[in-house]
């Protein structure tokens, strides 16, 4: 009877690990982002969980947390268990940037997670509407020169690579430029249209139709090199101004710090794989995004190299986050 009692627990210890095994497996992988749906982010997250449900043969959900600043999103993932089910995509000032400017975060960017992936570059552009009187970067500074109370610019947010980057280029051109903040890109844009502010700064996504079209004009490109989406438009850097060198976000994947080795190996090659499908780049071209697939050691390696960069300005800036 003992001997049979013994085997009936055994039996049952094992069914009960088994059970618990298939519902941890179960679990769907979140990919949690802190933004609504509907933009850049959001539609390159849906497409990599498309392509992960294949490689990973696993359910994998996207999940908006938006707010503050996509602080939310970020301190979700950091109190999540560390077993890879739960992956943040989000974009780097927040990692790169609030450090400096925020006086308390609820995270550390460099103890508190392990990066994966480098997703996509997030390429920026300066535009004004297409009945503003100046059609070149040039012409505009010679315009606000002459309108130095006209020197408003649009932008989504403060405290990220876009207003820094404005911050020098008005101490280039010596005429104050003040930032005016929008909810989004979508209103942005729709007052750059409709002249209400001289000029914005923002990621190419949210103006490249309205370019297309005719309704505004892109008078120069963040960063080194042109877009191929135009490749007609010069970068600011030609225009003579290398104020906006270092704008561009990028995206990237992260997991709790703590997730075991051989997971975020997993996780790694799955997410540079995805970034490899012909399906996946396609749909990030077609959001004014550039994909890079780099693995997480490059993430580490660029945000290191963006905080030398970005720590001086930020801090001769003066800017404190209020948020």
């Amino acid at each position: 009877m003992a001997s049979f009692l013994k085997t009936l627990l055994l039996g049952a210890s094992i069914a009960l690990a088994g059970a618990a095994a298939h519902a941890d497996s179960a679990t769907p992988i979140r990919l949690i982002i802190g933004f609504p749906p509907g933009g850049a982010l959001d539609s390159l997250a849906r497409s990599l969980a498309e392509d992960l449900r294949t490689t990973l043969k696993e359910p994998v959900l996207v999940e908006n947390r938006p707010g503050a600043s996509t602080r939310i999103s970020i301190e979700a993932v950091k109190a999540a268990k560390p077993d890879g089910r739960t992956i943040l995509l989000g974009a780097t000032p927040p990692f790169v940037l609030f450090p400096m400017t925020y006086a308390r975060l609820n995270y550390d960017v460099d103890k508190d997670f392990v990066p994966l992936a480098h997703l996509a570059n997030v390429p920026s552009v300066i535009s004004a509407g297409a009945n503003q009187p100046f059609k070149t970067l040039a012409e505009y500074v010679a315009w606000v020169r002459k309108n130095p109370s006209g020197g408003s610019v649009g932008l989504t947010n403060l405290g990220g690579g876009l207003h820094f980057s404005l911050l020098q280029l008005s101490k280039a051109i010596g005429v104050p430029l003040t930032p005016v903040t929008y909810r989004g890109g979508a209103p942005l844009a729709t007052d750059i249209v409709g002249d209400h502010v001289p000029l914005g700064a923002d990621a190419l996504a949210s103006q490249l139709e309205l370019h297309r079209a005719g309704k505004l004009r892109i008078l120069g490109v963040a960063g080194t090199k042109r877009l191929s989406w135009l490749p007609d438009v010069p970068t600011i850097k030609e225009s003579g101004y290398d104020a906006f060198d270092r704008a561009n976000a990028a995206y990237a994947a992260f997991v709790p710090a703590g997730t075991p080795k051989d997971v975020v190996a997993k996780l790694e090659s799955a997410f540079l794989s995805a970034m490899r499908s012909p399906q996946v780049r396609g749909q990030v071209d077609r959001m004014g995004l550039e994909p890079t697939g780099l693995p997480g050691a490059e993430v580490k390696r660029i945000m290191a190299s963006d905080r030398a960069y970005w720590r001086p300005i930020v801090e001769a800036s003066g800017f404190k986050s209020e948020d």
